[in-house]
C-alpha cells in the first residue's frame, strides 16, 4: 500500500517532504517508487476528479488546467525562440 511503500535515502530532503503528504505525497510515492500500474491508477484518479468537478463547477473547472499551464507554454516559447 501506499504507505507502506518506503522512500530510498538517497532522496533529497525536501523531496522527503513532500512525499510524505497525506494524500498527494502518497500517490507521488507510489507512483515513483511503486509498481508501474499504479500510473494508471492515477491517472484514472486525476481525470475522475476533474470530471467530478466539471459536473459540480461547470464551465469554470473545466477551463483552470487551461488556464494554470499558460506559464508553461510561455516559457516553452521562450526556449523555442532562444534558439
Amino acid at each position: 500500500m501506499s504507505i507502506l511503500t518506503p522512500i530510498p535515502p538517497s532522496v533529497p530532503w525536501y523531496s522527503r517532504v513532500l512525499l510524505k503528504l497525506p494524500v498527494i505525497g502518497w500517490l507521488a510515492r507510489d507512483i515513483l517508487f511503486g509498481h508501474r500500474e499504479n500510473t494508471w491508477y492515477a491517472l484514472a484518479i486525476v481525470a475522475t476528479v476533474w470530471i467530478l468537478a466539471i459536473s459540480t463547477w461547470g464551465l469554470v473547472a473545466f477551463a483552470v488546467p487551461f488556464v494554470a499551464s499558460v506559464p508553461l507554454c510561455f516559457v516553452m516559447l521562450l526556449l523555442i525562440s532562444r534558439g
